[in-house]
């Protein structure tokens, strides 16, 4: 999230609160593309990663896009650490150990997802040049230990590294060391809503498979495809994870807000400054918990919408649902995941087959093929089919999807060619990970450098 809401609207009841997610419903020509995407910057002389101080550092190039872009910067406590559009098009900000993020504007197609890719990655390269930075697209940082790794002078973040240790032993790594892409959806009514995020929870280890990048940590393979995804399954579990109850057939907006209800808070924001507030719950903060410790103890809708960015499931709803399962990577599967989701949730046919691929899936199915496809990536198994025969399935039915909404850019080509980095994985039966570990032990000559040479951007 790229910026901390403050809306003072008080909150009176729970039911409020699930309205707030109801908000979100719209019609379909209404539904946009909401594209995230993490990258690590570092030091082309040594690949080591960049500061947040200095001439040459994170603080530098934020400077350099706030002049580029025109944007308004996002200051924490005197500094600079993100930057936003103000008309809602757009954000830059930082996660805690550096990483670059984009949160990209609401857009109608993955076409323009692409252009404002390249458009952003072109725009941070003026700024990084000169600078001798450059940026890594993969799932976690590959060589930094989590002491070499800058932290980012981010006030929530200091909360977070405070409590992160007591609730699981992954989530500093988490915060420092992992970098993902991520898309944003609509829906149009609860049932609409329901229907998407089942589909997107069963096939979530699916992309996470598919984007499976993060196989070396501090300079040599970690024996897994997707360490990102390992660490998630140790960071906070009370935050994080696959619900449960999500897969019932009357899950609505009340469910979840229940759920995050009970979730312990990070902060609160209160005069400019955030509170620490890991000692209580949301409902507790409803029933008075925080009177006498903060100003204004009783929760407005700012609070509520910042609480909701600081749970972590596979899929997260909001106004909007995000598909959380991805590794970071290259360019290309940075418009590669908008073009998986999109195809297999905003055609009706698209959405219907894919419930019907996966309807029989249990909850401990999925969380099963959660737990080994870090390891095993396409190998794993759901049922009695492996991830990768599962893949042909399912990116079918995203093409289908994708060729059904028939956007086509300016030369005539629709959406479907985005798939091509997903097509080539399953047809060739390896992902990026195994790529890149057996180029480690071959041309690379048992040496980590060379990743950021041939994973930049």
């Amino acid at each position: 999230m790229a910026r901390d809401t403050t809306d003072e609207t008080p909150i009176s009841s729970v039911e409020e609160l699930a309205d707030y997610l109801a908000s979100g419903c719209k019609p379909k020509d209404d539904w946009r593309i909401g594209t995230e995407h993490e990258k690590f910057p570092f030091f082309v002389e040594d690949n080591s990663p960049v500061p947040y101080d200095g001439e040459r550092s994170i603080r530098a190039l934020l400077e350099g896009m706030k002049e580029t872009l025109g944007w308004t910067p996002i200051m924490d406590e005197g500094r600079i650490i993100g930057l936003y559009e103000p008309t809602g098009m757009g954000a830059i900000s930082l996660e805690p150990g550096g990483q670059f993020e984009l949160s990209g504007a609401p857009l109608e197609t993955i076409h323009q997802t692409c252009r404002e890719s390249n458009a952003h990655l072109a725009q941070l390269r003026q700024i990084a040049d000169p600078l001798g930075i450059k940026f890594l697209g993969l799932g976690a940082s590959p060589k930094w230990t989590l002491a070499e790794t800058p932290r980012m002078p981010k006030s929530r973040y200091d909360i977070m590294r405070n409590y992160m240790p007591k609730v699981g032993k992954d989530g500093l790594d988490m915060m420092h060391r992992t970098s993902t892409i991520q898309v944003n959806l609509d829906f149009a009514s609860e049932a609409d809503m329901r229907k998407k995020m089942q589909v997107s929870y069963r096939l979530q280890p699916i992309a996470t498979a598919l984007f499976a990048n993060s196989p070396f940590t501090e300079g040599k393979p970690n024996g897994l495809l997707s360490w990102r995804a390992d660490i998630w399954r140790d960071t906070d579990n009370d935050r994080a994870g696959v619900l449960p109850f999500v897969f019932s057939d009357d899950f609505g907006f009340m469910d979840y807000t229940q759920w995050v209800l009970d979730v312990p808070m990070y902060f609160v924001l209160r005069e400019g400054k955030y509170r620490d507030c890991t000692h209580v719950t949301f409902r507790q903060f409803m029933d008075g918990a925080l009177e006498g410790e903060i100003p204004d103890a009783r929760p407005n809708l700012g609070d509520w919408t910042n609480h909701l960015s600081t749970v972590f499931p596979e899929v997260r709803l909001k106004k909007f649902m995000e598909m959380r399962g991805a590794d970071g990577g290259p360019w290309r599967k940075i418009c590669a995941l908008p073009a998986l989701w999109v195809g297999l949730t905003y055609d009706e046919n698209a959405l219907e087959a894919a419930d019907a691929l996966t309807r029989d899936w249990t909850f401990e199915d999925v969380v099963a093929a959660r737990d080994a496809v870090p390891r095993e990536g396409l190998n794993a198994r759901i049922r009695n089919r492996t991830v990768r025969e599962i893949g042909y399935d399912v990116l079918r039915i995203a093409r289908n999807g994708l060729q059904s909404r028939a956007r086509p850019n300016s030369e005539g080509f629709d959406e479907t060619h985005f798939l091509a980095p997903l097509e080539e994985i399953v047809a060739r039966g390896t992902t990026t990970a195994e790529q890149m570990v057996t180029e480690y032990h071959s041309v690379w000559g048992g040496s980590i450098e060379p990743v950021f040479m041939e994973y930049a951007y």
